[in-house]
């Protein structure tokens, strides 16, 4: 859902350094589940959680569309390491306040066992929503992960939306964090992905002809009753309603802050490199939405762990060949900004550790019930697993 949070807005002092060095900021935003504190169901615990937050985080925390989620946001940054900071601690204090409530945060794309249909926050937009499109999201509830980075003006920004379509799959396998749902393993390392799906928005962003484009776009889908403003426009990538950034939102929220800053690391470095070619004036590649489909799909069937579809040669490839041929792709990018070391690393890590779907996966395997798995999805958040 769309978030406009306090305390978010970039500060001169960045500002004026980004543009000096020609750099591109970068911020994240996660979705949490609250859980029971000693059961794995989720809990409609928010208004408890939100009494237990400490004032200075209260502008970077909002509520979500049910009451068995919280969201957070980074403040902008230009270096990797601040926004580690900042999301560390983001993550670390909401983990604290949701216990002080009787509850526990776990960074999981769907809720992993079973449990009664959340009610949605009483917020009149919800309501409005809740009316319009009834029952597309029942459950506990979806989280996911946004990464906006900035972009110099929103005519730029069409065109950088258009070259990212083919290179979102991966990402989106990346990030797969979800196997679970209602108790039973679904098949899918994001399930989150499938059930999202159901929303009439929700999809790889179209090809752009321009701004003007875009904007014809959105209040055509306005106007069709498909959404109720530019806030539910859910395209896997698009220009924020709020900031100067695109912001690209197709993936579950990652259980670790490793797989959350690696991610938003590679957004960011993605970015600036296609930056480059449109001021090159390379063309982005129009690549056929159903192929772009299936491609999302195999990222949220197979994560990282599977198959992906190669945009060049339109064949199946292993995932993971994939993602290793767009850190290459990004590389000077990452240097550039000063993040290759930090996100090589954390590459690293990923590739031994596997995704949040393969680790809930093994622990399974190792004959653990579905609390264990909420259990290490507890741990894993707050920094602790």
């Amino acid at each position: 859902m769309e978030t406009v949070t306090e305390g978010t807005e970039l500060p001169p002092e960045i500002a004026a350094e980004a543009e000096r060095h020609d750099l591109l900021t970068l911020g994240v935003e996660e979705e949490y589940l609250l859980v029971d504190a000693t059961e794995p169901r989720a809990v409609e615990a928010v208004e408890a959680v939100f009494d237990e937050l400490p004032d200075e985080l209260r502008g970077s925390v909002q509520h979500e569309y049910y009451r068995s989620q919280i969201e957070v946001a980074s403040p902008p940054q230009l270096e990797l390491e601040g926004l580690t900071t900042a999301m560390r601690r983001l993550r670390s204090e909401l983990a604290a306040a949701t216990e002080r409530a009787g509850a526990r945060l776990i960074a999981v794309g769907t809720g992993p066992a079973s449990g009664p249909n959340m009610r949605i926050v009483d917020n009149p937009r919800y309501h409005r929503m809740r009316e319009r499109f009834g029952d597309l999201s029942p459950g506990q509830g979806m989280c996911g992960t946004h990464v906006h980075v900035s972009i110099p003006d929103p005519e730029t920004g069409v065109q950088v939306l258009n070259h990212l379509r083919p290179w979102l799959p991966i990402l989106q396998a990346a990030t797969a964090n979800s196997p679970l749902f209602a108790g039973r393993d679904t098949c899918y390392a994001s399930w989150r992905s499938m059930m999202w799906e159901r929303w009439p928005t929700v999809g790889p962003t179209p090809y752009l002809q321009s701004h003007e484009h875009y904007l014809t776009l959105i209040a055509d889908l306005e106007a069709s009753g498909a959404m109720l403003d530019e806030g539910m426009l859910y395209w896997y990538a698009r220009l924020s309603a709020s900031y100067p950034t695109v912001e690209i939102r197709m993936g579950d929220v990652t259980p670790t802050l490793d797989d959350a800053i690696l991610l938003a690391a590679l957004t960011r470095a993605l970015v600036a490199t296609l930056l480059r070619e449109v001021r090159e004036g390379i063309e982005a590649p129009d690549v056929a939405h159903p192929l772009l489909m299936a491609a999302h799909w195999r990222a949220a069937h197979d994560g990282l762990e599977g198959l992906n579809i190669d945009m060049a040669t339109r064949q199946p490839r292993p995932a993971w060949r994939l993602m290793r041929q767009l850190f290459d792709y990004v590389r000077p990018e990452l240097e550039r900004h000063g993040d290759l070391e930090t996100a090589t690393l954390l590459l690293g890590r990923l590739r031994s550790n596997g995704t949040g779907a393969a680790r809930q996966r093994a622990i399974l395997a190792g004959g653990e019930p579905v609390g264990a798995v909420v259990d290490w999805l507890a741990q894993a958040t707050k920094g602790e697993a």
